[in-house]
């Protein structure tokens, strides 16, 4: 049977933004692959949700660092759908230390999945996205913003931003747009995770809308970027943070 659906593999689907971005793709028409790492029961989640509300999607397991497994994903995806349309690259670690105090490990971790492993998604992409496609990758208000302590993290989301422009000239001929979206603070568990409740409240008025971002604020931005709507939209980064910077 021939799928006339868009598909869209969403990095890192199986909590937060990423699930938002899932469910919000697939109530858009697109059958979406939910891909996790180690969240199984999360992903699983995810995929009951959205066909719970009549959508189609699957979960599908893969180490985004790791480009054999990415490989994979688009291989599986394809196997499954018949193509890809359109990629989310929204996997990603926040550690947060200074510079004096940042190991090599956490170099080399947070560097492997926030760059790496976009770099090797956007590769696949490349080989495997029909005309027309999208790819739509997740940086950080945080590049703006240049707070004490997120130096490895804006090094690794500054090397995504530079993919994105350089990716969209490349795609010329094909009609792929790529794009970044880049949220301010929003309420997840990866921003949550080791703040006071006096640090959640002095963020959440940092923005001039004062109150933290929810994850339905991304996923409407990214859907936006893969619709037909955001067609003219191109190697752009769209700072989604309530006018924080």
């Amino acid at each position: 049977m021939i799928n006339h659906n868009p598909v869209a593999i969403v990095t890192g689907a199986s909590r937060g933004i990423g699930a938002a971005v899932a469910c919000k793709l697939a109530e858009d028409g697109f059958c979406v692959v939910v891909n996790y790492q180690n969240g199984k029961d999360q992903a699983d989640s995810v995929v009951a949700t959205i066909e719970e509300r009549g959508g189609t999607a699957i979960a599908i397991q893969a180490d985004i660092s790791n480009p054999d497994q990415v490989q994979g994903l688009f291989e599986q995806t394809k196997s499954k759908f018949g193509k890809v349309s359109a990629l989310v690259n929204n996997a990603g670690i926040l550690e947060i230390s200074p510079f004096d105090q940042a190991t090599h490990e956490q170099l080399t971790r947070t560097f492997t999945i926030n760059t790496f492993g976009v770099f090797y998604a956007m590769q696949q992409a490349f080989k495997h996205l029909e005309q027309g496609g999208r790819i739509v990758n997740l940086t950080s208000t945080t590049l703006a913003l240049n707070m004490p302590g997120y130096g490895v993290y804006n090094g690794s989301k500054a090397a995504v931003e530079a993919f994105t422009r350089v990716a969209a000239k490349e795609c010329r001929g094909r009609r792929i747009s790529v794009n970044a979206v880049a949220p301010g603070p929003v309420a997840t568990e990866l921003f949550l995770k080791g703040k006071s409740p006096e640090q959640i409240e002095q963020f959440s008025k940092m923005a001039p809308l004062e109150r933290l971002g929810e994850t339905d604020d991304i996923a409407h931005v990214v859907a936006f970027l893969c619709s037909s709507a955001g067609g003219w939209v191109n190697g752009q980064v769209i700072r989604a943070n309530g006018g924080l910077a």
